[in-house]
């Protein structure tokens, strides 16, 4: 194991910014072995990916004659925002997820995009996981650009994870950590799971699982240990259907995260504490999997409360 610093620079406060990585690799280094990179914390306030990176290190270091190819984890792109509980780049208050490929000679955030970039340049494979914000919480979920998923669907497939969300690209997207990498020829994978700011320690569990089964597929590690792999749901063969506040008020949900629900099924109200009326029933436009859940209950007109992926034999 060997932790190495892949940007740093002087702050205004005297401080310094250091990323780092730390790669694991075989004892004797063999020709033509695989690279996979596991990158969190591009949003400081998004934290599940940071326990599943201790745990894959935990599990490496006590395996490590399992390892065949190299591994190279990424747990707090930026450092700054996980400090400071923000979700993009304090002080700049930047996205560092709108602001890849970057480059030498950019501000700050462009700067260490950039470097990020160039030293994840070369791996096979990479992971990007992130968390939702602190209003939803996510079932774990692997998004991928329809443009790149004829490479990347086979391995999206091998994470363990509940749903597969192919998307159309749309302009934001070309700015991200993923669509950089996918077209710099790295096969990236985006995971979403859990909540802003929490710990799903099940999820953690999952994606682990997940993940060391994707590079025991690849050769990355070796060894006769099983990992869990369940069969997600797909976007390929189905819809995302959305449901939004009507009003303002207070969010009440009736069912739980991840529920298989049927079409008109109450989904939670929307109440007003002050004189203790119901506002709105809210009722499922659709059957299927409840993937994405309102976490937290203030809500204002238009805001997110579910989504639910189904398909046509699941609207009755």
């Amino acid at each position: 194991m060997q932790t190495t610093e892949i940007f740093s620079s002087q702050l205004p406060v005297g401080e310094i910014l250091s990323i780092k990585r730390t790669r694991f690799e075989p004892t004797k280094k063999k020709e033509g072995a695989k690279r996979i990179s596991i990158v969190t914390g591009i949003h400081g306030d998004e934290l599940e990916g940071q326990y599943v990176i201790y745990l894959l290190a935990k599990w490496l270091q006590e395996n490590q004659n399992s390892i065949h190819g190299i591994i190279d984890l990424y747990p707090a792109v930026n450092a700054l925002g996980v400090d400071s509980i923000t979700r993009g780049f304090p002080i700049y208050e930047v996205d560092l997820n709108r602001a890849f490929p970057g480059g030498k000679h950019e501000f700050l955030p462009g700067q260490l995009v950039h470097a990020l970039s160039l030293d994840v340049q070369g791996s096979d494979i990479a992971i990007d996981i992130h968390s939702s914000n602190i209003f939803l919480r996510e079932i774990p979920q692997i998004r991928i650009n329809k443009e790149f998923s004829p490479t990347t669907l086979r391995l999206a497939k091998q994470l363990n994870c509940d749903f597969i969300w192919i998307h159309d690209a749309v302009t934001v997207l070309e700015a991200t950590f993923s669509h950089t990498m996918n077209s710099l020829g790295t096969k990236t994978l985006v995971v979403e799971m859990g909540v802003g700011m929490r710990l799903t320690k099940e999820y953690g569990v999952q994606l682990l699982n997940g993940i060391l089964n994707l590079m025991k597929k690849e050769k990355i590690i070796i060894t006769d240990e099983k990992f869990e792999a369940r069969k997600p749901f797909s976007s390929e063969v189905g819809d995302v259907f959305y449901l939004n506040s009507p009003t303002s008020g207070l969010f009440v949900p009736e069912l739980d995260h991840c529920a298989v629900i049927k079409k008109g099924e109450k989904i939670g109200t929307i109440v007003n504490p002050l004189d203790g009326k119901v506002l709105h029933t809210l009722y499922a436009p659709n059957g299927g999997i409840l993937f994405t859940l309102r976490e937290y209950p203030i809500v204002y007109e238009g805001s997110l409360i579910a989504r639910i992926f189904g398909n046509n034999n699941e609207k009755n």
